[in-house]
């Protein structure tokens, strides 16, 4: 996922070709090793919550705060 742009669980489930697998989706996401190589902190819930993160929501917030500062 590009620089400064975020996601939804839901949107890559249809990106992938199952628009109901939202939780499989989601759970794959949590279970990614690689935090900052595979940017996950840019996917969010559908109502624009942020969601969960392996990482934990405050390194989240902030990975977040940061990519939006510096564009």
């Amino acid at each position: 996922m590009p620089y400064d742009q975020t996601t939804t669980y839901s949107a890559l489930a249809a990106q992938v070709g199952h628009p109901t697998a939202i939780r499989a989706v989601a759970s794959a996401i949590g279970r990614n090793p690689l935090l900052m190589i595979i940017p996950c902190h840019r996917v969010y819930r559908k109502d624009g919550q942020i969601g969960g993160y392996r990482g934990g929501l405050e390194l989240k917030q902030t990975l977040h705060q940061l990519e939006t500062q510096t564009k």
